[in-house]
């Protein structure tokens, strides 16, 4: 998949307390259903996760995890073998049964490899690309109080450390996400924004995932089901400061935002 057009990424999530679509697709009918409209509506990939990671989530058990993740991977297997999918997930163990057995194309983790060490193996091993997020803390404590120095040069010496390890373990196709939300302040959110060209000096593809984030609604004093309108204006911002994947819940606005992006840019 070449990444000189802006890809979007739509999300699945089969969890109960995600923030925004927590509990909304936790049957086979509801996965399906989401999966159908993720693909018409014209997203490139789907991203399938079955363990929430909002601020302040429960830990699930690597069994539940699985179970979650298998329901949808069966469908996409029977309706949508050629459909690409990502897997959200830190567990190296079912990002190897995902690849070997369900065809997963990609693997997103939030920690980027740094809780699993042998994530980077499992990757290596299959060489399916790889997405290195940045998290300060754990999901259940990454909003106390997160610190930095100066939040866009410490993520850019934190990847540049991750790129250089997983290139020594001949992992070539990997993407990076600076983690919108993931131990970060709205400053500090804001601010990784307004410098998000400065990650092209990594010469990686860059995700940015805002969509419907506290960020946006806390701002605005709204909540997460009023904030497509500011999700989509962070989305055309990421996009003119050189992102090159969005992941996103309303795909059918994103794929819009790409289009006059590219408009714009002729």
């Amino acid at each position: 998949m070449s990444l000189d057009i802006p890809k979007v990424m739509g999300i699945l999530n089969i969890t109960p307390d995600s923030f925004y679509d927590g509990g909304k697709h936790t049957n086979k009918k509801q996965i399906h259903e989401r999966i159908e409209a993720i693909i018409s509506e014209g997203a490139d990939i789907i991203d399938i996760g079955g363990c929430s990671t909002r601020p302040g989530a429960k830990e699930v058990t690597e069994k539940e995890e699985l179970h979650r993740l298998k329901q949808a991977m069966e469908i996409m297997q029977k309706k949508f073998p050629d459909f690409p999918v990502s897997i959200d997930t830190f567990r190296p163990g079912i990002a190897g049964i995902m690849i070997r057995e369900y065809g997963a194309a990609m693997i997103n983790d939030i920690t980027a490899g740094e809780v699993f060490g042998d994530m980077t193996d499992i990757i290596a091993k299959y060489q399916v690309p790889y997405v290195m997020m940045h998290i300060q803390g754990t999901p259940g404590t990454m909003q106390i109080n997160p610190v930095y120095e100066n939040v866009t040069h410490d993520l850019l010496m934190f990847f540049a450390k991750r790129i250089n390890l997983v290139k020594q373990k001949g992992i070539n196709d990997y993407i990076i996400d600076p983690g919108f939300g993931f131990g970060k302040t709205m400053d500090h959110n804001y601010k990784l924004l307004k410098e998000l060209e400065a990650f092209q000096m990594l010469e990686a593809p860059v995700m940015v995932g805002v969509s419907r984030k506290s960020m946006i609604y806390n701002y605005l004093e709204t909540d997460a089901g009023h904030a497509l309108n500011g999700t989509t204006a962070l989305h055309m911002t990421a996009l003119m400061k050189g992102a090159n994947i969005l992941r996103v819940h309303d795909v059918k606005e994103a794929v819009e935002t790409v289009r006059l992006f590219l408009r714009i840019n002729e």
